[in-house]
């Protein structure tokens, strides 16, 4: 199969991906609702497809090893189409539990195979194209969201919603599953008997780093952001969304840009400039003077922590001392779990000091990019 045709088949299972979570963000409300659970207990549902996903990323990677991302990619998609499908059936709250469980292991070993996939076609076409996927997985999450408005608008249930989704997505199925592609083996050396998961090291675990440290940030503009202006600046409730609107624009246009940047510049210069301008952004934001000043941080915060997570991922890809599978796995887990698990961590600190305070540690955080940028470089 041609590499460009492959490209547009990733591409197609990004945006894909990214719609089922803007189709799960759409409908949280009305599924909470549902459930009749106060926020701690539908928490722990959030967190069952949480482990679910951590839980799938070294299985994933193992799986990859032995039968390629392509294969992987291929049988992940239909699961999460067919879990996402389940999720809106579910009539009771014990089996809504079960099927977010299996959603969320799904779409962790699409998450990664897809990934894998996309990085054997970047080694094939010589030049950077990861941050591409990466943006059209975030317009897929913007359009499905807005999708999500409309079908509340015009009385779809639940179960219609989730069921028509699923259905709509199975063309870009069909299409994925009909592409051909070799494996083409691990990418490491020397291959044998490795652990199912193994922990990252040296340059491989600061480059883990760089993609927790991009995406505690993404994950504190998502839970944090509206609280913040809320509850410490004083904005009311109707215009607070709106800085993680800008964020978000800001995230894909750099990330749909970010390919040239880096093909122009290098993963290692444009990964130390986006963590001084993440930081710069997370600073304005913190400022707080007045709402432009938080919604041009939020646009800088954007900009900044765009192509981090995508230039972590190809590296792990294309580590000569780990399997890709592993290698990408562990950076998966290490980013994603960053995403889950760091804004608590911030909530606790927001609880004894401020929220303020919390966007300042994460601005203090980003100027570790700088620092931990050289890791990017893959030496033979």
């Amino acid at each position: 199969m041609p590499a460009i045709a492959a490209r547009r088949v990733v591409s197609a299972v990004f945006f894909m991906c990214g719609t089922f979570i803007g189709l799960w963000a759409s409908r949280i409300p009305d599924i909470k609702t549902a459930t009749g659970l106060s926020e701690g207990g539908f928490g722990i549902l959030l967190l069952v497809m949480a482990v679910g996903a951590l839980l799938a990323f070294p299985l994933a990677g193992a799986l990859m090893d032995r039968r390629g991302s392509a294969s992987v990619t291929k049988m992940s998609a239909i699961a999460t189409v067919v879990a996402f499908a389940l999720i809106g059936l579910a009539p009771s709250t014990p089996i809504l539990t079960v099927t977010l469980f299996m959603g969320g292991f799904a779409f962790g070993a699409l998450d990664v195979s897809m990934n894998g996939w996309g990085a054997e076609v970047e080694k094939r076409l010589e030049r950077p194209i990861m941050s591409s996927y990466h943006g059209l997985f975030s317009l897929g999450a913007g359009a499905a969201a807005q999708a999500g408005g409309f079908a509340i608008e015009f009385g779809l249930s639940v179960t219609q919603h989730f069921c028509l989704w699923s259905a709509l997505a199975i063309p870009i199925l069909v299409w994925t599953l009909r592409q051909p592609w070799p494996h083409t083996g691990t990418g490491v050396r020397n291959e044998g008997k490795s652990p199912l998961f193994a922990i990252p090291k040296g340059a491989l675990f600061l480059a883990g780093l760089i993609a927790l440290v991009a995406a505690l940030g993404e994950g504190a503009m998502t839970d944090w952001a509206a609280l913040y202006q809320i509850y410490d600046l004083g904005y009311s409730e109707a215009i607070a969304p709106t800085a993680f609107t800008v964020f978000s624009v800001a995230m894909v246009i750099m990330r749909l840009a970010g390919d040239r940047v880096i093909a122009l510049y290098g993963p290692v210069a444009v990964a130390r400039a986006s963590g001084l301008v993440a930081s710069l952004g997370c600073l304005l934001l913190v400022s707080g003077l007045n709402i432009w000043t938080v919604w041009a941080g939020s646009f800088v915060m954007g900009l900044g922590y765009a192509v981090l997570f995508p230039l972590a991922m190809s590296r792990a890809a294309s580590d000569p001392h780990m399997s890709t599978g592993q290698a990408l796995a562990a950076v998966a887990t290490l980013g994603y779990g960053a995403f889950l698990f760091g804004p608590p961590l911030l909530g606790f600190i927001g609880d004894l000091f401020s929220l303020r305070v919390s966007f300042g540690t994460v601005a203090i955080l980003s100027l570790a990019i700088p620092l931990l940028a050289g890791s990017l470089k893959v030496k033979s």
